[in-house]
């Protein structure tokens, strides 16, 4: 054999297959607690000295600066117990470059020295802490049907395992609610006289949410599951690579041995994550073969000079993205940068040549002190500044509980108050960060502060929701006596009876927005179906009105030989056709007629199309003032009246949601969108206002 006796030796002792790498899972590692020395090799001190910037105990696990042999998802699971975590969780990574090559090799110390490393760092700590408690108050302000819809689009664009905070945001929403909804049934079924043992509610909603529910657990317990599967493949995969090293080692061809080794390495880095109980030992053992097989390239001067070679150009290489990364402005972004440095060094790249060690390491190490300087410098710059931002953060808080709502006495009263409140929130936020150990207790003032305006706004709209009861009472007892009276032959009494209806239902506010539609609708068509009765019944064609037809179809034909180019004559037109007097119902084909004349004419002015659509206005409704057509005209009014709410609802609705994007940029193109809505509703609002003051204007 190459390698000699001492060697295959301790290659004996220390070689493990699968089985092995499963026992010495059970053993404690035992490595330096603060330095790490080798004969040949300088000495390196683990800089504890770390500021004060967070209570690791409590900190979030997502704030963890961690090292590790996986992807983002696996970190984040702990639904599965043995993920692999691969243990250099650095905040100083203090590395020394051996001068040896056997049983000192550099991945050895660095790995020692990882593992004493355990100082977890975070600068948004309380932002991490808070999003949870964000989403929560966001949903909060959902209906049940909001929810399920939210949770199905979720599902919909998301993938399972990465949704969890919003998931349980959404669930706890939920649970509030239909636990509310469910003891207010319970009450009511009580209060009726039933029995607790017999109550009984079934919801749609909550059946659709129950297994929107189902299904999500379901596809978030298969990832997990197959997760699992695949970290058992990759150490399946990684005990077969220290096989094949093995083999290689013990059955050495000079010729092929070189490109066999580095066909092994890129194997082994191909490997995806492998159990964290396991990931230690495949790791050890795989470098120990490593270095073991180095100890035997060593008799090949070609092989070891050109993997020497090899080595110091990627080192350098990492020795120039380490010194740009000193430059880096964002530390965050440096540290998280250096730390994946760090790894290629210690599990990707191999030793250097014995002369060029110390000073390759040596430049390494002195852009990682860079680095790692700069950032104590800005913990302890941040330490400096976070008596200003609690004193910023109590000043928002006082402010906040300040806040007089006792005068709000309307919907709108109240939006301006949560447009104000969450200006303050922005404001809080926007004072700046600090650790978890000291926002806790601001953050719980924060909180109950804004609770105390939350209970004030949700009492208001209690009441509101009352008092829309009690309207959908009154407009329902309305549409009852209408639909009682639409058939009378008293056409009087019936008249004025519709007249007073019509009154009343003016002066009832509003109800609840799903029963809105719905009731307008029965209302009108009671109230349609008289006033056609009625008109019906007074449209037999008398003399005079065979006249009026007459001149009016004479007057029509004449037009085309005529032009109307300015709005004086269209307006002078208009009111000599509404002078030849009423056209009877039957004969109404001359009045739509001469009406689209009057669309061509006004598309051919130039003149703004505001003003085009409130002419055309004013000539319909003019037509059915001719005609005395009152039912018409009250029609109009509350069609234009409803529009006119619709509108303003549309414009509190966008705004409010607008305002969930108050850190967004201007440029954002769904920001844009919203502000073109609102811009495109309130320019409608104007010409629904402009036809409602018309129509106040005029006597019938």
């Amino acid at each position: 054999m190459l390698e000699s006796k001492n060697d295959k030796i301790k290659a004996e002792k220390i070689t493990q297959t699968k089985d092995e790498v499963s026992e010495t899972t059970n053993k404690k590692d035992v490595t330096p607690k603060k330095t790490t020395k080798d004969t040949d090799s300088k000495e390196v001190v683990i800089d504890t000295n770390v500021p004060d910037v967070l209570d690791t105990d409590k900190a979030s696990e997502d704030a963890k600066v961690l090292i590790t042999d996986q992807t983002a998802d696996v970190k984040q699971t702990p639904e599965v117990a043995d993920v692999v975590e691969v243990p250099v969780k650095v905040e100083t990574i203090s590395l020394e470059e051996p001068t040896k090559v056997d049983n000192s090799s550099e991945t050895t110390h660095i790995e020692n020295i990882a593992d004493q490393s355990k100082v977890v760092v975070t600068e948004n700590a309380e932002q991490e802490k808070h999003i949870k408690e964000l989403a929560v108050i966001a949903y909060d302000k959902l209906t049940l049907e909001e929810l399920t819809d939210a949770l199905e689009n979720l599902l919909t664009t998301q993938k399972a395992q990465h949704i969890k905070a919003t998931a349980e945001a959404i669930k706890s929403a939920f649970n509030i609610k239909f636990g509310t909804l469910l003891s207010e049934k319970k009450a009511a079924f009580l209060e009726a006289g039933g029995n607790t043992i017999d109550f009984q509610y079934s919801s749609p909603i909550k059946s659709r949410y129950n297994k929107l529910l189902s299904d999500y657990k379901k596809e978030r317990d298969l990832y997990y599951s197959n997760l699992e599967k695949q970290l058992k493949e990759n150490l399946e995969k990684r005990v077969q690579v220290i096989e094949d090293l093995k083999s290689l080692i013990e059955n050495a061809d000079t010729k092929t041995m070189y490109k066999s080794f580095r066909e092994l390495q890129n194997t082994w880095r191909a490997i995806g994550p492998v159990p964290k109980t396991k990931y230690n030992d495949t790791w050890k053992i795989f470098h120990h073969h490593v270095e073991r097989f180095y100890d035997l390239l060593h008799l090949s001067n070609d092989f070891r000079d050109l993997d020497f070679k090899n080595n110091l150009e990627e080192k350098l290489k990492l020795i120039q993205k380490a010194e740009f990364l000193a430059e880096e402005q964002d530390i965050n972004v440096a540290f998280k940068e250096l730390q994946e440095l760090h790894k290629i060094w210690k599990e990707d790249i191999g030793p250097v040549a014995r002369e060029m060690r110390d000073d390759v390491w040596d430049k390494f190490s002195a852009a990682t002190k860079i680095i790692h300087d700069k950032r104590h410098d800005h913990f302890r710059s941040m330490k400096s500044q976070y008596g200003k931002i609690i004193e910023s953060k109590m000043a928002v808080i006082d402010e906040i509980l300040s806040y007089d709502s006792s005068q709000n006495k309307t919907h709108n009263d109240w939006q301006e108050s949560i447009k104000d409140i969450d200006a303050l929130r922005k404001k809080y936020f926007d004072t700046g960060k600090l650790p978890y150990s000291k926002s806790e207790s601001i953050w719980k003032k924060f909180k109950d502060a804004t609770k105390k305006f939350n209970q004030e706004k949700n009492k208001f709209y209690k009441q509101e929701k009352n008092s829309q009861q009690e309207n959908l009472q009154a407009k329902l007892e309305l549409i009852k006596l209408a639909d009682s009276t639409k058939d009378s032959e008293d056409w009087e009494t019936a008249t004025n009876t519709f007249k007073k209806i019509q009154s009343d239902w003016k002066k009832i506010g509003h109800v609840p927005r799903k029963f809105s539609d719905d009731l307008w609708n029965k209302f009108k068509a009671a109230c349609n179906h008289y006033f056609d009765r009625y008109h019906n019944q007074k449209n037999a064609l008398s003399a005079e009105q065979k006249e009026i037809i007459d001149k009016k179809v004479a007057f029509l034909a004449g037009l085309k030989t005529k032009d109307y180019t300015t709005k004086e004559t269209v307006t002078d037109l208009l009111n000599n056709w509404i002078q030849f007097g009423s056209t009877p119902r039957s004969s109404k084909a001359v009045d739509v007629e001469f009406n689209k004349f009057i669309d061509a004419v006004l598309s051919d002015l130039y003149i703004g199309k505001d003003e085009i659509v409130l002419l055309k206005f004013k000539n319909i409704i003019n037509g059915y003032l001719a005609n005395n057509d009152h039912r018409k005209l009250d029609s109009e009014v509350l069609f234009v009246r409803k529009k006119i709410d619709e509108s303003v609802r549309e414009i509190q609705q966008l705004e409010n949601n607008l305002s969930f994007f108050s850190n967004a940029s201007d440029d954002n193109p769904l920001v844009k969108s919203v502000r073109k809505n609102i811009n495109d509703f309130k320019l409608g609002l104007d010409i629904w206002r402009n036809k409602l003051a018309y129509l106040r204007s005029l006597e019938y």
